[in-house]
């Protein structure tokens, strides 16, 4: 039978179409109006976003180190300056084999294998980003080298960058200290001050001295350019540029020829000479002996370099004006006797009978006057100017140790001066606790005895001994020793650093500073006193004070034989003084290592010193060395 066929519905199937396209269409509708959508969020809300991230891919705001600030001593001649140099310097993420560059630059330009692990050293440090450092100072000849094969090395380039220099090199070492590279410790340290961004272009930073210590006032303040690269990342030109502002200019107390002179008389000695003005506190000079070369640290110092510094037993790295740490000796005799002056202990004319030896009562060890047989009958004028230790012995014995340490720690020793560098020692005054608490031990009376003499226990560093000197000379008025004299503005005038002062010293009796006073300047002048010899026929009235640091004992029924004893622990010589005696200009500490008497071997550098200071310096001599009556204020002998 034949299958009967069925008629089409035109009309349902119109309305399927039509369901069917509307549907399509309102899918389409919907797409556009995403599109739509999208393209207005892009291109109109989200415009400058998107502006922004273009231009980022053909506009780098890169930085711009500041220059740093330049130091000069008092008259104006430069003690560190900033010089060109050339650096090859890598960009670790550019770079796709950086073993396989390293192997090729090491062939073109004989880079040593002390430089590729500095290299790594610091890579290890640094963001992958950033440039770092291969090889620094390079000549000439390897710059063309270099730029001739540049093209084999990307990545790699040679950046020209102002460079520190020492001119004056190991003169002041200890003073100016030296910058170097930014290790992770200075850039944890810059990180936590929130300082990163404005070390973003710089390379070293002050490591020591003054450099480190006034390192805010060196370093200025970053800039930055806007410049246009293209695909590869090269600059096509710049945008715009904030320049940095370069670091202040500063200027020190510091006298360059006083420094040099200083110096000169150190030459082959262990020790250090203090030069400085009493009625500022201004370093004038500071130098330690043995010294080193600043500059082989700024582009970074060689492992044998280092270890020859580090390992030598003149230890040069130290700087013996602030760090070392001395007996006082005999130096601070003028201390205590204005300490048993006030304390009404003795006056000035309580006198004893040396006869070369103390004893205490009931008590079998003897203590030795430096003067074997003794010096007859003194008073506290005639103790200081021959400097009788048995006498001293006798004060220390009657004022105990807490008055003592008390006093002395008002003058400042055992404490930090304030001195505008950060290596400085305290050194120690002794006393009681200080006793029990490092050896878990009283303090005995045969303790007391030989602080009369500055020594025991008691240690103190140049710069905080001449501290303690100037409080003496300024009847009490003390001041923080400077080496920052001042900063050049923008008008090229000096702007002064304000002086600090210290709470002054008050006495009850203000006769007893002339007291002092007079004795050291009998130590200079009068018949007898040490240090005469060393002072003869100048055109200057002086005074001062001789010291014999003793580093070695002998035992009670020995002598002391300077050839008998290592040359390690042969005494230290000491001396402090200042000139000109009515109205002084500079004091001096002058401190030998293992060197012997202070009398014969410091006073005489001391009074080259002095010699080359009025000489080099216009003054007004107050006294001729014959003339005393001037200076005499009470009876200054016994008989």
């Amino acid at each position: 039978m034949r299958k009967r066929q069925t008629i089409r519905d035109h009309t349902a199937e119109a309305n399927l179409f039509a369901r069917r396209a509307t549907v399509a269409i309102l899918i389409v509708f919907v797409m556009l109006s995403i599109i739509v959508s999208n393209l207005y969020v892009l291109q109109v809300e989200q415009y400058e976003d998107f502006q922004t991230r273009s231009n980022g891919n053909r506009i780098k705001v890169l930085p711009i180190a500041p220059n740093r600030g330049l130091i000069y001593d008092r008259n104006g001649v430069l003690l560190a300056e900033n010089r060109p140099v050339f650096s090859l310097e890598l960009i670790p993420e550019q770079i796709e084999n950086l073993p396989v560059t390293l192997g090729e630059l090491t062939k073109l330009l004989a880079i040593t294998d002390e430089e590729i692990e500095n290299f790594f050293a610091t890579l290890r440090g640094q963001r992958r980003f950033k440039p770092v450092a291969l090889k620094t100072l390079l000549n000439e000849e390897e710059v063309a080298r270099f730029s001739a094969q540049k093209h084999r090395f990307p990545g790699v380039s040679i950046e020209a960058r102002l460079s520190r220099h020492y001119p004056f090199a190991s003169t002041l070492t200890h003073v100016l200290g030296y910058v170097a590279k930014i290790n992770k410790t200075d850039l944890q340290k810059i990180i936590e001050a929130g300082q990163e961004a404005n070390y973003a272009a710089t390379y070293d930073i002050g490591k020591l001295g003054i450099e480190k210590f006034h390192e805010d006032l060196l370093h200025g303040t970053v800039g930055f350019q806007q410049v246009e690269v293209n695909n590869q990342g090269r600059i096509i030109r710049v945008l715009d540029v904030e320049p940095p502002q370069p670091g202040k200019d500063i200027v020190l107390n510091i006298d360059i020829e006083l420094q040099l002179a200083a110096q000169q008389q150190l030459e082959g000695q262990r020790g250090s000479i203090v030069v400085t003005s009493p009625e500022t506190g201004g370093v004038l000079a500071m130098y330690s002996s043995p010294s080193y070369d600043p500059n082989l640290f700024v582009h970074g110092i060689s492992r044998t370099n280092y270890a020859a510094l580090l390992n030598s037993e003149d230890r040069p790295l130290i700087n013996r004006a602030t760090q070392g740490q001395y007996p006082p000796a005999s130096t601070v005799k003028p201390h205590l006797a204005l300490l048993g002056l006030e304390q009404e202990v003795i006056t000035a004319k309580t006198s004893i009978i040396d006869h070369g030896r103390y004893r205490l009562p009931n008590v079998d060890h003897v203590w030795r006057d430096w003067k074997r047989w003794g010096h007859g009958k003194v008073n506290v004028t005639k103790a200081i100017e021959v400097s009788c230790d048995t006498f001293y012995y006798d004060l220390a014995y009657q004022l105990g140790i807490d008055r003592i340490s008390e006093a002395m720690t008002e003058f400042g020793f055992g404490d930090y001066t304030g001195i505008d560098l950060y290596e400085e020692s305290d050194a120690n005054m002794p006393s009681r606790g200080w006793k029990r608490a490092r050896f878990n031990q009283p303090w005995y009376i045969g303790d007391t005895i030989p602080v009369g003499i500055g020594q025991s226990f008691w240690t103190t560093t140049p710069i905080q001994l001449t501290h303690t000197i100037n409080a003496l000379i300024n009847r009490g008025e003390r001041y923080v020793p400077q080496i920052l004299r001042g900063f050049m503005s923008e008008t090229g005038t000096i702007e002064l650093e304000p002086l600090k002062s210290l709470r002054p010293i008050i006495v009850k009796q203000p006769k007893n500073w002339n007291i002092v006073l007079d004795a050291m300047y009998g130590v200079v002048n009068r018949e007898d006193g040490t240090a005469k010899a060393a002072f003869k026929d100048t055109p200057y009235v002086s005074a001062g004070k001789t010291g014999t640091a003793q580093l070695f004992s002998v035992g009670q029924n020995e002598s002391y034989k300077e050839e008998d004893v290592a040359e390690r622990l042969r005494d230290n010589a000491m001396y402090v003084g200042y000139a000109p005696y009515e109205a002084p200009e500079m004091s001096i500490t002058v401190v030998l290592e293992n060197a012997g008497g202070g009398s014969s071997n410091a006073a005489p550098i001391a009074r080259n010193m002095m010699d080359f200071f009025f000489r080099n310096h216009a003054f007004t001599p107050q006294l001729t060395q014959s003339d005393k009556s001037l200076v005499t204020t009470h009876e200054t002998h016994a008989d």
